[in-house]
């Protein structure tokens, strides 16, 4: 997978350490005091990079579990996001994350006990109110699972904890953690869904809309529950003709049963990481968007935001009940 492992000098003989030093006997392994020497200096190439990203082993020491916005959530009261991994594997012209790090490696944090640890002591500060983790908001929940086999590790804990409650966005199909493991009401697998011709012009390396939707009413089948996230949603010629399609399908064969929840989110950048993937990739069409500046974001205007986001909301309701939909609008500043 990759030619390069950076670690951090403390963490060598951490056993998931030394699983992927076995799994990848050939990667040249490179040592180091602090994953901040590797990942934040400026001045690195992000296309260059991302065309061979190495991997990065380090312990994350802060805190490790952040509220999410209040603006944002699936129905809880009490809503976090973890990020035990930095980076994708995929290559979304609109993701965040192009212009929020200066690298493009894979930054994977071993220490999962530590994060377990503090979810636990989240869930049981309200334990009768629930708690909602949001894990894919800096990396895709799925993808990397081969690699990190962190999803393996987070079942057994969820499973053990029925007011503790975790989300998985993912664009993959790699499933096979999960399609081995009894499913478990507390766990949502969330799939992020943009029209087939936005996917294939725009989310380079990832399973076509048609893979995912496949994989995902096979995981649907065997009783796991579903999320749709169509987030970011994105201005284009004959909208309604392709969401209207694109919603028709992801509801065509899916349980109804299954269907946990759908979210809706605008396109918004906060304005330095708009100008810096500006410069990432000048000839992209997507960036020469009818764009405007609202306060320290970069988003679509409000009127064209607001209609594209009631159309796809009439689209959702055809198929769900409106207490199924959530729309998580940025909040302005």
């Amino acid at each position: 997978m990759t030619e390069f492992i950076y670690f951090e000098e403390q963490i060598e003989d951490h056993p998931r350490a030394i699983e992927i030093f076995r799994r990848y006997p050939r990667a040249t392994r490179i040592p180091c005091g602090h994953y901040k020497e590797i990942f934040n200096p400026n001045g690195q190439n992000f296309r260059l990079q991302k065309k061979k990203p190495a991997l990065i082993l380090a312990q994350n020491r802060g805190k490790l579990v952040h509220s999410v916005p209040s603006t944002y959530g699936i129905g809880g009261k009490r809503n976090f996001y973890f990020s035990h991994m930095l980076n994708c594997l995929y290559d979304c012209r609109y993701c965040f994350l192009q212009g929020m790090y200066p690298s493009a490696h894979y930054l994977l944090f071993i220490n999962f006990e530590d994060f377990f640890r503090e979810i636990g002591v989240v869930s049981e500060q309200n334990p009768n109110d629930g708690s909602w983790f949001f894990s894919g908001y800096d990396c895709d929940s799925l993808a990397l699972e081969n690699l990190t086999g962190f999803v393996a590790s987070a079942l057994p804990f969820f499973a053990n904890r029925s007011n503790a409650f975790l989300e998985l966005r993912t664009k993959s199909i790699n499933l096979k953690t999960l399609a081995k493991t009894e499913p478990l009401p507390n766990v949502v697998t969330a799939f992020s869904f943009t029209p087939a011709e936005i996917s294939e012009s725009l989310e380079k390396g990832v399973p076509s809309v048609h893979a995912r939707i496949r994989a995902m009413n096979k995981l649907a089948e065997q009783g796991w529950l579903i999320g749709l996230r169509l987030d970011p949603i994105l201005d284009c010629q004959d909208f309604d003709k392709r969401y209207g399609k694109l919603i028709d399908d992801l509801f065509s064969k899916l349980p109804e049963n299954a269907v946990h929840s759908v979210s809706l989110g605008p396109f918004r950048l906060p304005d330095p990481f708009f100008k810096r993937m500006e410069r990432l990739y000048p000839e992209e069409a997507l960036f020469a968007g009818d764009f405007e500046k609202r306060g320290r974001s970069v988003s679509y205007g409000k009127e064209v935001e607001r209609e594209r986001i009631g159309i796809c909301r009439d689209l959702v309701l055809r198929h769900m009940p409106k207490e199924k939909l959530f729309i998580c609008e940025p909040m302005e500043e």
